[in-house]
């Protein structure tokens, strides 16, 4: 039996009462508001171009941003397309985010920049190259790699956009694998005091689950991040014949994405309508809760990936070592040059300083960081012919 839940008659009373009245909520964040760190006529806001619409289209057309379609979402090495990737990933979350900001009456543009940014600085094979590029970066450097933060470096360092702090800030402060009952802004703050926090992620990378966006937009995106991913995995891990036969348990909020998703925007309205804050009620956060540690149990942690993800580690600690060294010597015709360097040099951006005086294990990492899956694999091939190292897709037909 389907379990859809639908809003009070009281809340949807109210909200259509607004409507007409044109007395909504306004907790949005204005576009007046806006802050950047150049100001410059290019950017300034027109009126058919505001200044989140701006930063939409900037990330749009970021160079990387069309890596996006052959990164993992959750699952690897499946030729089946019908298995989420990345680049859809985001787009449910923009949509989730927007159709919850949209009743509660918030900035629909930075909420849309802030959730299709919000993992442009992914590593390939999802958060297992996260991981262990992580330990890499740590071994080297010192220095913590969380695909949040890196979001931020793409947008903000590798490609100077000029990017809103607010935009910027939500990104940052995404993560969706933190769930609260209670998602209440941080006080404003300054681009210096950003760049303080960024910092302190790389060099503790636990600092990055101190972060909390000091807009609603940044609030609603990092919770619709959780509701984007939580029943679409349960669809995808059937689809990859992941799941054993036994069904879910229905805690409250359904069991399948559909129900899942509508059930859990559904109680964030009635529980956020015209609040500074985005709430669930404490039964659908413990809800949410179980329901994310059955993905965990019987999804994110199968065993069955465990040799593939040991392969991944070898790999691309080989690439990262050889890339350094290339790196290190200069040598001008190592993919690091030629595929990385002067790839990210060629857009017309003003940098304050030449991208190649980076420190090397920070543009080593970059690198890997913004490759795709199948470019990882074919660079390893490249550069390790010989090697016994392989990574088998599942194909469509097995």
């Amino acid at each position: 039996m389907s379990n859809y839940k639908t809003l009070s008659k009281e809340t949807e009373k109210l909200i259509i009462s607004d409507r007409k009245n044109k007395t909504l909520p306004k907790f949005y964040c204005d576009d007046s508001k806006a802050i950047r760190r150049k100001d410059n006529e290019h950017d300034s806001p027109s009126v058919w171009r505001s200044a989140f619409i701006r930063d939409v289209d900037k990330i749009l057309n970021c160079p990387f941003y069309n890596r996006y379609a052959d990164k993992t979402q959750v699952f690897s090495l499946y030729k089946n397309d019908d298995i989420t990737r990345r680049a859809l990933h985001v787009q449910l979350v923009s949509r989730t985010a927007r159709t919850i900001g949209k009743t509660l009456n918030l900035n629909l543009d930075l909420i849309e920049a802030i959730s299709i940014g919000h993992d442009i600085g992914h590593t390939p094979f999802g958060h297992t190259g996260e991981r262990f590029l992580n330990e890499l970066f740590l071994e080297r450097a010192n220095r913590s790699f969380n695909h949040n933060i890196h979001s931020v470096r793409v947008l903000d360092k590798i490609f100077p956009l000029n990017l809103t702090l607010q935009t910027l800030d939500g990104i940052a402060s995404h993560n969706g694998e933190l769930e609260l009952e209670e998602y209440l802004p941080a006080p404003s703050y300054t681009f210096s005091e950003f760049d303080e926090k960024i910092e302190s992620c790389y060099k503790n990378g636990e600092n990055v689950y101190k972060l909390i966006p000091f807009t609603l937009e940044g609030a609603v995106m990092r919770i619709a991040d959780i509701i984007a991913y939580l029943g679409k995995d349960r669809h995808d891990a059937e689809k990859g014949k992941l799941l054993s036969t036994l069904p879910f348990i229905d805690e409250g909020i359904g069991v399948i994405n559909a129900e899942i998703v509508n059930n859990l925007i559904v109680n964030i309205i009635e529980n956020s309508y015209n609040k500074p804050y985005i709430k669930m009620d404490k039964e659908c956060f413990n809800a949410l809760n179980k329901a994310k540690r059955d993905n965990y149990e019987r999804i994110y942690l199968d065993k069955s990936q465990k040799d593939s993800d040991l392969i991944i580690k070898k790999m691309m600690e080989e690439i990262y070592n050889k890339l350094l060294a290339d790196l290190k010597d200069g040598n001008k015709s190592s993919t690091i040059f030629t595929h990385h360097i002067n790839y990210v040099d060629k857009p017309y951006y003003k940098r304050t300083s030449p991208y190649q005086e980076e420190e090397k294990n920070q543009i080593v990492v970059d690198y890997i960081a913004s490759m795709t899956d199948d470019y990882f694999i074919e660079l390893y091939k490249y550069l390790f012919p010989n090697s016994n190292l392989e990574l088998k897709y599942k194909g469509y037909f097995e």
